[in-house]
């Protein structure tokens, strides 16, 4: 992973002084990271990279996980499709099963920060454990669009994250009303990851004759989780539609995550509805394997993202940074960073994420500017840097008690 002096490539000397000074006030603090996987899934992404930055900052920061069995992953996916709005069967048997999955976590895992940090709904109940640590500052961070969650599975989450002193919300839309102080902290890419470093066509290249993808015509790529949230099914139906036009090809990639039981039923489901099509290529990508996702991105021609939901998506971030035309879905975070027709193109539905994808293989000079301009729009906004800076400015505002932060 690249040092902290590092990014001065990207964003300027000043900023990474500016980091500095404000890690020089949090050296007597611990910070405590917890969440529910240590790969997998956009959180674990996320704290493999600002984790050991702010340790090198001298930030004396730490990073633990829940433990958890079958039944547990499936209920807190289902909370999570159910906060995003996705109706869920939950019974009684199934909050039960979580509370007694919570209880065990509560009392085995170790909890030692002066700042902790809970992360999503899986770790919530480990609130508890802040009457025992007197002096702690406790911080809810929701990485979920909770705008219209189920509200049989919000209000059983209501009384825990009343508990905390603060939360966190990757989008001004996500953020209901609490008695408790609330932050904005929008995610980030690492520019020098794996995932988004510039690479030679070499290596590009090796990447599509290992999953037998042709150059010859144009590569429409959905990089996301197997996830009924993330549309795959969505995409193969727009695909369609381009191609009855356009002759074109499909590219569906990515993972699952230890706490996501249900990405392997998805996936199966996606491999169906794709039938015999040798142009629609569905490519389990393991965790870990940032090159290829980053060879695969650089690659295409147009990058789609039609999530049904979205927490913020980053991976319409990276595509954004890699300059490359992107059309997804208005929901979540995505319209934090595509302003529609200047740096990537917003749709509503299967027919008009066709029509945007057309559009942009008829007009290639078009197709680049957008690229162009979404690149800019994260450089200025979504780098891992100002991440760090929001975060450094939360942990300093936790011992504060102003009604209104601007971080």
């Amino acid at each position: 992973m690249a040092k902290i002096s590092e990014y001065s490539s990207v964003v300027g000397s000043s900023t990474i002084e500016e980091l500095q000074l404000l890690a020089g006030k949090l050296q007597e603090k611990i910070v405590q990271n917890i969440n529910s996987t240590a790969m997998g899934g956009g959180v674990a992404e996320l704290l493999s990279r600002i984790v050991p930055l702010l340790q090198e900052l001298g930030v004396n920061t730490r990073w633990d996980v829940i433990k958890g069995g079958e039944s547990f992953f499936n209920v807190t996916k289902k909370f999570h499709n159910a906060l995003h709005g996705r109706p869920e069967e939950i019974s009684p048997q199934m909050f039960e099963a979580f509370m007694e999955t919570s209880q065990q976590n509560i009392e085995e895992l170790k909890a030692y920060g002066d700042i902790m940090i809970i992360h999503d709904p899986q770790p919530i109940a480990l609130i508890k454990k802040k009457l025992s640590m007197p002096g702690s500052k406790w911080a809810w961070r929701c990485h979920i669009d909770i705008s219209s969650p189920d509200t049989h599975v919000w209000n059983f989450l209501k009384p825990f994250i009343h508990q905390y002193d603060s939360a966190i919300f990757s989008s001004p839309n996500f953020s209901p009303a609490l008695p408790i102080r609330q932050f904005l902290i929008l995610p980030s890419i690492d520019p020098l990851s794996d995932k988004n470093k510039d690479l030679p066509q070499e290596t590009i290249d090796t990447v599509l004759e290992k999953y037998q993808i042709k150059k010859d015509k144009p590569i429409i790529t959905q990089i996301s989780r197997f996830d009924y949230l993330k549309d795959p099914i969505g995409v193969i139906e727009a695909y369609r539609l381009v191609k009855k036009r356009i002759d074109c090809q499909l590219i569906l990639a990515g993972g699952t995550a230890t706490d996501d039981p249900e990405s392997s039923k998805v996936f199966a489901d996606t491999k169906e509805i794709a039938g015999n099509d040798a142009d629609i290529h569905i490519l389990p990508v393991p965790s870990g394997s940032d090159i290829e996702i980053n060879a695969l991105q650089r690659a295409s021609t147009v990058i789609i993202q039609k999530s049904l939901r979205e927490g913020f998506g980053l991976t319409v971030t990276e595509a954004l940074w890699k300059a490359k035309p992107v059309v997804a879905s208005s929901t979540g975070g995505i319209p934090l960073q595509i302003r529609h027709k200047y740096n990537g193109l917003l749709c509503h539905s299967i027919f008009g994420a066709a029509l945007s994808i057309k559009q942009l293989l008829h007009n290639p000079e078009y197709a680049k500017r957008l690229g162009e301009n979404g690149h800019e729009h994260v450089k200025q906004n979504f780098i891992l840097t100002r991440h760090l800076k929001d975060c450094l400015l939360l942990f300093l505002c936790m011992y504060h008690s102003d009604d209104i932060i601007h971080l």
